[in-house]
C-alpha cells in the first residue's frame, strides 16, 4: 500500500466541552501555549491581543489540541514580556478587557478547548501597589517582599552573592534608603515576594478564585519552584549561578517549603471540581525532584525540562524518557513532554534542522502522558536570530549579555516573533498594523495559509498526528515497551502502535513492524521504504520518526 506520509485523516470537530472525561483529562492532553503578544493582533496596533486570539481559536480546534495556555495578559509595564504583573485581576488595556476573557473562555469551551492562565507568584512588578507602598515606607507592605540591609560599613554591598537569572546581582538598592536592598531573582523591576507572610498566600488564593469563578480550567504557575528561599539567605559561593539552575541545588530554587504552597493550591482547585488543574514550571536537579511537584496532593503536572534539554542522540533520549517516566510513575502522575516554549531557542534551530524537529514532534506525541506545543511549532518556525539591537526586548539581552541562563541570552526575542498566518501582507496576517518584533522576509512561506492542504507541510504533519492520537487508544496514558533496534534508532511499542525514531544522519534498515501510518519525512511511503532492500526489511530515513499500526 502506497500512502503519503502526511495524509490527513478526517475527524469531526468536537462540540461543546472537550470529549475526554472530566476527571483526569490532563493525563494525556495536548496543550498549546499561546504567547498572547505574538499570536494574533485584533486591533491593528502591532501587538497580539485577546480579540486576535479569539478570532484564531478555530485554528487551534482544527489542529486537534485539548487546551490552550495563555501567557500573562495582565496590566504590566512590560519589563519582562508581561511576567512583571501589576494587577493579577485585570487585563492590560493594550491586550483587551475582562469581557474579552469571558468571551474567549466561552468560545474556547464551545470549540472543545479548555483554557489555562499563567499565574506569576514568585514576584510582582515594581509598579504593583504593594511594592509602591513598600518603597514609600509602609512596614506592612515591606514585610511582603525581601528587604535586607547591605554588607559593608555603610551597607554598600548586596546582602549576599545571589545572581539574577537575567545576569548581574539579584539585589538592587532601595531608592532613598542608603544601605537597604531588595531581592529580585529576575529583572530589578520584578521584586520577589516573601511567601512566609500570610497576606501573600491569602492574596494568591483570592486571585485563583477570581479566575476560577470566571470559568477558566486551571493555571500554569510561573517559577513554581522559587517562592521559598533558604533560611538566612546563605551565600552560594559560585559565579554564573544561572548556569546551575536545574543542575545543582540552589538556596533560592526548589526548596522543600514550596510544596506546602502547592498543596494549598491543589485543595483550592479541587474545591471547584475534578477537572481544574495546576501545572508547575519547576526546574530541579533530577527527575525525582521534579516528580515531587506532582505527588497526589500537589499539582497535576510539571514541565519536563530534562526532555527539552536532551540532545539528538538515541541513548540520551532513551535515558531521559526512562528516568522521567519512572519518576512520575512512582508518584502516580503522568509525564509531560515539551520541545519548545517562550523562553528557549525553537526546536528546529536547537536540534539543527527541520527534519529533526519534525521527528522529535512525532516522538513526543507517541510517548505516554501529556504534551505541550508552543505556538509556531506546528509551522516548523525557526529561531529568528538576526534581530536588530533596537528591536530586542529581552531584559537578559540588555542587562548583561552572555551571563543569563542557557536559552535566555537575549534569544527569547527570537522565539517570540509574531506568527505568520498569511503568505503576504505587512505582517503576514498577524494584524493590519505590522508586528512588534520584525518578521523575516521569508515568513510567508511558513504561514498557516501556505501550509494548509499541502500533505508534505509541517502543519499537516501535526494535524494528522494529533488526529491519530485521538483515534488510536494506544496513544493515551497507557504503557510502552522498548523494542530491539539498530544503533542510533529508538523503537517502542504502545498498544496497537510501534514508533521508530532514527537519530542518525543516514538511513538504516530494520524489520517492518506493521502498517505505516505516518512518517516525519514527507516524501517517504511504504513502497519507498521497501525499495532496494530485502523484502523483510525497511529503509528508515535519516533523522525521521514513523508510526506503524501493529
Amino acid at each position: 500500500m502506497t500512502q503519503h506520509a502526511t495524509t490527513r485523516t478526517t475527524v469531526p470537530a468536537p462540540a461543546g466541552r472537550p470529549p475526554r472525561a472530566a476527571a483526569g483529562w490532563w493525563r494525556n492532553a495536548v496543550i498549546y501555549q499561546v504567547y498572547v503578544r505574538s499570536f494574533a493582533d485584533g486591533d491593528g496596533d502591532g501587538t497580539g491581543d485577546l480579540p486576535g486570539l479569539r478570532q484564531r481559536l478555530p485554528h487551534l480546534a482544527g489542529l486537534g489540541v485539548d487546551a490552550v495556555w495563555l501567557t500573562p495578559f495582565y496590566p504590566s509595564p512590560q519589563a519582562d514580556g508581561g511576567y512583571d504583573v501589576s494587577d493579577h485581576r485585570a487585563v492590560d488595556p493594550r491586550l483587551g478587557e475582562l469581557a474579552d476573557v469571558r468571551a474567549l473562555v466561552a468560545e474556547a469551551h464551545a470549540l472543545g478547548l479548555r483554557v489555562l492562565l499563567d499565574i506569576v507568584p514568585n514576584h510582582t512588578s515594581d509598579r504593583h501597589p504593594w511594592f509602591r507602598r513598600a518603597l514609600a515606607g509602609d512596614p506592612a507592605a515591606r514585610e511582603r517582599y525581601h528587604f535586607r540591609a547591605g554588607r559593608g560599613e555603610r551597607g554598600e554591598s548586596p546582602p549576599n552573592d545571589w545572581e539574577s537569572v537575567f545576569g548581574g546581582p539579584a539585589w538592587s538598592r532601595v531608592p532613598g534608603a542608603p544601605g537597604q536592598w531588595y531581592l529580585h531573582l529576575f529583572a530589578p523591576q520584578q521584586p520577589d515576594l516573601d511567601w512566609r507572610h500570610p497576606r501573600v498566600r491569602e492574596e494568591f488564593a483570592s486571585i485563583l478564585r477570581f479566575w476560577l469563578d470566571l470559568g477558566v480550567d486551571g493555571f500554569r504557575f510561573d517559577v513554581a519552584h522559587g517562592m521559598v528561599k533558604a533560611d538566612g539567605l546563605p551565600d552560594i559561593g559560585a559565579a554564573r549561578q544561572a548556569r546551575l539552575i536545574g543542575a545543582q541545588e540552589l538556596p533560592f530554587f526548589d526548596q522543600d517549603g514550596v510544596h506546602e504552597i502547592h498543596r494549598g493550591w491543589r485543595r483550592l482547585l479541587e474545591s471547584y471540581g475534578p477537572d481544574r488543574i495546576g501545572v508547575a514550571e519547576a526546574w530541579a536537579p533530577t527527575a525525582e525532584r521534579v516528580a515531587r511537584y506532582v505527588r497526589a496532593d500537589e499539582l497535576h503536572q510539571a514541565f519536563n525540562f530534562h526532555f527539552l534539554r536532551a540532545g539528538w542522540e538515541a541513548g540520551e533520549l532513551r535515558r531521559v524518557i526512562e528516568e522521567s517516566m519512572a519518576a512520575t510513575a512512582a508518584v502516580g502522575a503522568p509525564t509531560t513532554w515539551v520541545l519548545s516554549n517562550h523562553d528557549v531557542v525553537r526546536a528546529r534551530t536547537r536540534l539543527g534542522s527541520l527534519a529533526r524537529a519534525r521527528a522529535a514532534a512525532l516522538l513526543m506525541l507517541a510517548l505516554p502522558g501529556s504534551a505541550y506545543l508552543y505556538q509556531g511549532e506546528e509551522l516548523g518556525l525557526p529561531e529568528v536570530a538576526e534581530l536588530p539591537h533596537a528591536a530586542r526586548r529581552d531584559p537578559a539581552f540588555h542587562r548583561a549579555p552572555g551571563t543569563a541562563a542557557e536559552g535566555e541570552q537575549g534569544m527569547r526575542d527570537g522565539c517570540r516573533v509574531p506568527v505568520p498566518w498569511q503568505s503576504d501582507g505587512p505582517s503576514f496576517g498577524f494584524g493590519s498594523g505590522g508586528s512588534w518584533l520584525p518578521q523575516p522576509a521569508g515568513w510567508g512561506a511558513l504561514s498557516v495559509r501556505a501550509q494548509t492542504g499541502d500533505p508534505h507541510s509541517t502543519l499537516e504533519l501535526y494535524r494528522t498526528a494529533l488526529q491519530l492520537r485521538r483515534l488510536l487508544p494506544g496513544l493515551g496514558d497507557s504503557a510502552m515497551e522498548w523494542l530491539p533496534a539498530p544503533e542510533g534508532v529508538l523503537a517502542f511499542a504502545r498498544p496497537g502502535l510501534v514508533c521508530l525514531l532514527n537519530t542518525r544522519d543516514e538511513a538504516v534498515r530494520t524489520a517492518a513492524p506493521g502498517e505505516l501510518l505516518l512518517c516525519s519525512v514527507p516524501e517517504e511511503s511504504r513502497d519507498a521504504m521497501e525499495a532496494g532492500g530485502p523484502a523483510d526489511q525497511l529503509r528508515i530515513p535519516a533523522n525521521s520518526c514513523s508510526w506503524w499500526a501493529a
